[in-house]
């Protein structure tokens, strides 16, 4: 089942987070991974807006998603963004396409 790393990242200093960016998509992908949202456009719907970089990376499996960010390719990065930026980071496990569709059948049977 997918799993999710999101980072939502206080930048200081853009070119510096700029060359962390560059290397990133190199080592997410040994893991399987790939990004999913990378601060693209958005719009507050509900609630306060959030100020922070918002960075959205799948894997596989929230194994996957543990490996990388503690992997030994991925160290000299977070060295690189620390300096750079404050970052809260956690990883998700997905939810499953099975669940899903029985949740989505559930909710058709009921009406308001």
């Amino acid at each position: 089942m997918p799993a999710y790393l999101i980072a939502l990242i206080d930048v200081s200093d853009p070119q510096a987070y700029r060359e962390y960016t560059l290397h990133t998509p190199r080592v997410i992908g040994q893991f399987g991974g790939r990004m999913v949202v990378r601060n693209g456009e958005r719009v507050v719907l509900e609630g306060p807006a959030e100020p922070r970089r918002v960075v959205v990376i799948e894997f596989p499996t929230l194994a996957d998603a543990v490996r990388f960010h503690g992997s030994e390719a991925y160290a000299p990065l977070r060295q690189m963004r620390a300096p750079a930026s404050e970052a809260q980071i956690f990883a998700i496990d997905g939810f499953p396409a099975e669940a899903w569709d029985q949740a989505l059948a559930e909710s058709r049977e009921r009406t308001l």
